[in-house]
Order: C-alpha cells, then sequence, then structure tokens
C-alpha cells in the first residue's frame, strides 16, 4: 500500500492530491509523538506552542522539497540567476530591477534588527564563492549555515516568491489602494531639558 501511495505522489499533477497522498503515506509511515509544553504563564506557553506548531510546518515542507540556507542567503544566490536577465521592454526591466532590489530584503532587515548594517553584510555574502555560506546574526561570524542548522525549507522560499509576486501583480493592476496614515511626531518642547529651566542658573556651579 505505501508503494503505491508513492506511486500516486509521482503520477499526479494536482498539487491537492499530491498533499492527500503524503499525508496518507505519513500516516502509514510515520509514528505518533506527543509534545508536552509547559510554562510559568499563560502567554509563555502560548509562545511556545506556536513556536513547536511553525518548527513541526517547517519539517514537513523540508521533507517534501528539502533545505536551502536560512538567513535570506537562498534569495541572495537566485540573484545570480537574474544578473544577466533581459526584459523585452522598458516595463519588464523595470520590473527585473525591483525584484533584485527586494530579494535582497531579507537578509538586510535580519541584520539590521540584530544591530549590524545590512547592506555591509549581503555585499560580503555575494562575495562568497561557497553558496552556503551565510551571516550568524547570533554570533555575528560569517559561516557555513547549513552546517550551522540556520535552514529554510525550499517549499517555503519558493511559495514566498510566488505569493509575493502575486500580491504585487494584484496591486499593480489595482486603480487604488488603502493604507493606515503615519501620525506626525510630535513636536519637541522649545527651550532646555525638563527640570533646566532654559540652563539659567547655571551660574553658581562656577
Amino acid at each position: 500500500r505505501v508503494e503505491a501511495i508513492k506511486q500516486d505522489i509521482l503520477n499526479t499533477t494536482s498539487e491537492y492530491a499530491r498533499e492527500k497522498a503524503q499525508e496518507r503515506l505519513g500516516k502509514l509511515t510515520g509514528g505518533v509523538a506527543v509534545i508536552k509544553v509547559g510554562g510559568s504563564s499563560e502567554v509563555e506557553v502560548s509562545e511556545l506552542k506556536d513556536r513547536i506548531d511553525d518548527a513541526l510546518c517547517a519539517t514537513r515542507a523540508a521533507i517534501d522539497e528539502g533545505i536551502v540556507p536560512g538567513g535570506g542567503v537562498a534569495l541572495l544566490n537566485s540573484l545570480k540567476a537574474l544578473k544577466e536577465l533581459k526584459g523585452e521592454n522598458f516595463d519588464q526591466n523595470i520590473g527585473i530591477k525591483i525584484i533584485k532590489e527586494a530579494i535582497k530584503m531579507p537578509a538586510k532587515i535580519i541584520c539590521n534588527n540584530a544591530g549590524f548594517e545590512g547592506s555591509v553584510v549581503v555585499d560580503k555574502i555575494q562575495q562568497e564563492e561557497n553558496p552556503n555560506v551565510g551571516f550568524d546574526a547570533h554570533t555575528g561570524e560569517y559561516t557555513d549555515l547549513i552546517e550551522r542548522g540556520i535552514i529554510d525549507p525550499t517549499k517555503v522560499v519558493r511559495t514566498a516568491i510566488i505569493d509575493s509576486a502575486g500580491i504585487a501583480s494584484l496591486m499593480i493592476t489595482s486603480e487604488a489602494m488603502i493604507v493606515e496614515e503615519k501620525e506626525a511626531a510630535p513636536p519637541a518642547p522649545a527651550g532646555g531639558a525638563p527640570g533646566m529651566g532654559g540652563m539659567g542658573g547655571m551660574g553658581g556651579m562656577f
């Protein structure tokens, strides 16, 4: 029965049928595990549960299509394929340029949030010959991310690009978009710092 399901997975052209067949295969071949989550508060337990759910989903995705280096490095590696890509017209070339910049953003944001200069890190990674080398934002080191265990499921990275392209296409063809208006920052108070009275009374310090 297991071999028959494996053959169905290879032969089907329906993504839905493939997912269902993989679920059936998992139930037939996999074991059952119970993960108990504990914590000192309901908030902590909820966060841990969400982390475990994310890890399980990432593991299933990795089983489906394998893994790639994490930290946005896989996307940076894809820039090599776009390097010589030329559009058929001006608009397509603009689109290619936008994608090239957008692909760098995940790695930049990770580094910026960790207190590093994202643009510098991205440029350094792009000079590496080993496609697995990236930046470990936890330690501040350039290292082989696969060996370090910093990975992304290939399926997650692939679907992220496809979904992003779909959203961008929808926005381009929309006549109008609704966004939240940014609140203006309140003006800084006049005079010196609070409690300093415009620096008057400093004479007694000399």
